[in-house]
C-alpha cells in the first residue's frame, strides 16, 4: 500500500482508483451497503444518481435559506408597519395607517426578503461545505491531479466509526480498486 503525503502526519483516510464511471458508483453502493457514512467520491464529471449510490440526504440549506429571508420579510414588516402605523401614524390626504398601506411596502418586503436569503445561502453554504479551506488532503497524493481529466477516486475517511485501515484497503481490492492509498492530512 502507498503512503501520500509525510509519514509523520495523521490518516485522513484511505483512497483507490477506478477506471470508469460505472465502477465507481457501484463501488459508492457496496461501501454505503458496508455501513461507512464518511466516504466521498471524486469524478471528472457529475455522475447522475450518485447522491443516492452514497446515501446522502437532503441538504439541510434549503431550511436555512427559507429562515434567512423569513427573517428579511420579517424585519421588513417590523421596519415599515411599525415606524408608519404605530409609533408616528400620519395621515397623508387620508390614506390609513393601518393594514391598507401594504402596497407601497412591498418593494422593501421583497428586497429583504431577497436580500437575507442570498446572504444566507452564501455564508450557509461556506459553513456547512467547511469553506474555506486552502488544501485538501487528496491533493498530497500525485495520482489525484488525474481527476480533473480521467479517472475516478473514492476515499474512506479516517473519522468515520468503522474505519480500520486494514479492512478498508480489503473492501476497496474487493470492488476492484487501483493504486490503494493511504492519504495523511497535512
Amino acid at each position: 500500500m502507498n503512503i501520500a503525503g509525510d509519514p509523520q502526519s495523521s490518516t485522513y483516510g484511505v483512497a483507490a482508483e477506478f477506471d470508469s464511471a460505472s465502477q465507481l458508483f457501484k463501488a459508492a453502493e457496496k461501501i454505503r451497503d458496508a455501513g461507512y457514512q464518511k466516504f466521498d467520491v471524486f469524478s471528472p464529471f457529475p455522475i447522475h444518481g450518485m447522491d443516492k449510490a452514497m446515501g446522502l440526504k437532503k441538504s439541510l440549506l434549503g431550511m436555512i435559506i427559507f429562515c434567512g429571508g423569513l427573517t428579511g420579510f420579517l424585519t421588513a414588516i417590523c421596519l415599515e408597519f411599525i415606524p408608519s402605523s404605530i409609533i408616528y401614524p400620519l395621515i397623508v390626504m387620508g390614506k390609513p395607517t393601518n393594514l391598507f398601506t401594504v402596497p407601497a411596502f412591498f418593494p422593501i418586503m421583497f428586497e429583504l426578503t431577497i436580500l437575507l436569503s442570498a446572504f444566507t445561502a452564501v455564508f450557509g453554504m461556506l459553513i456547512m461545505n467547511g469553506l474555506p479551506r486552502w488544501n485538501h488532503p487528496m491533493f498530497n497524493w500525485d495520482r489525484f491531479k488525474k481527476v480533473s481529466d480521467d479517472k475516478f477516486f473514492c476515499i474512506i475517511e479516517a473519522r468515520d466509526r468503522q474505519f480500520s485501515e486494514s479492512k478498508v484497503k480489503e473492501l476497496l481490492e474487493s470492488l476492484g480498486g487501483q493504486n490503494i492509498t493511504r492519504v495523511q492530512e497535512d
